[in-house]
C-alpha cells in the first residue's frame, strides 16, 4: 500500500528566544518518541524512532548566515521487521 505525502511548511520572523523555544519542544518531541507541528492552517505529526539522519549546513556568504538542519528517518513497521530474515552462508 503507497502511503501518500503529507507535509507542513511555515515561514515567519521569529526573535531568538522563540526559535529556541521551538527547537527545545522539537527535541523534547524526539526524545519522547511523538512530534508534532501546527499553526491556524494545518498540522502533522510524527513519531520518530530507531536510528535518524542528521544533516547540518552551516554557511555565511556576505551578511547572509544560513543553518539549515535536516532530520530524517524511514517508518519501519513491526511486521516489516518480522518478515525480513537475514541469512548468511558461507561455502
Amino acid at each position: 500500500m503507497k502511503r501518500r505525502k503529507n507535509s507542513f511548511r511555515h515561514e515567519s520572523l521569529q526573535n531568538r528566544d522563540s526559535i529556541q523555544a521551538i527547537l527545545k519542544a522539537l527535541t523534547e518531541g524526539i526524545a519522547k518518541g511523538k512530534v508534532t507541528v501546527s499553526d491556524d492552517d494545518d498540522s502533522i505529526s510524527m513519531t520518530p524512532d530507531g536510528l535518524l539522519n542528521l544533516k547540518l549546513i552551516v554557511s555565511q556568504e556576505d551578511n547572509r548566515n544560513r543553518i539549515n538542519l535536516r532530520i530524517t528517518w524511514d517508518d519501519q513497521k513491526e511486521e516489516a521487521l518480522k518478515k525480513s530474515r537475514l541469512s548468511v552462508r558461507a561455502k
